[in-house]
């Protein structure tokens, strides 16, 4: 999970110009400000990135880092590599 993890820090500072010190653990999508299109457009990233199905649900400014990185980190394989969405024939 700590690559999932690494890859949410990476991605809220470059793509969404969240200050690195702010991205903690814990803390929510909410906290670092990103507004309700913003947290869509990470989980649709996320989704593209690594393979994966997240919920509409889940596109709530009060999930945490730690949570969204559990999300992502549950669906993936044994080794943490992301699924490479041509292979399993959902290609978005």
């Amino acid at each position: 999970m700590e690559t999932v993890s690494q890859y949410l820090v990476t991605l809220l500072v470059d793509k969404f110009d969240v200050d690195p010190d702010a991205v903690k653990p814990g803390s929510t999508l909410a906290e670092l400000e990103l507004d309700s299109l913003a947290v869509v457009e990470l989980l649709v990233t996320v989704q593209e990135r690594w393979g994966v199905e997240l919920d509409d649900a889940d596109a709530d400014a009060e999930l945490s880092i730690d949570h969204l990185a559990r999300l992502v980190a549950d669906q993936l394989p044994k080794d943490g590599s992301p699924v490479d969405a041509a292979d399993t024939g959902t290609a978005r």
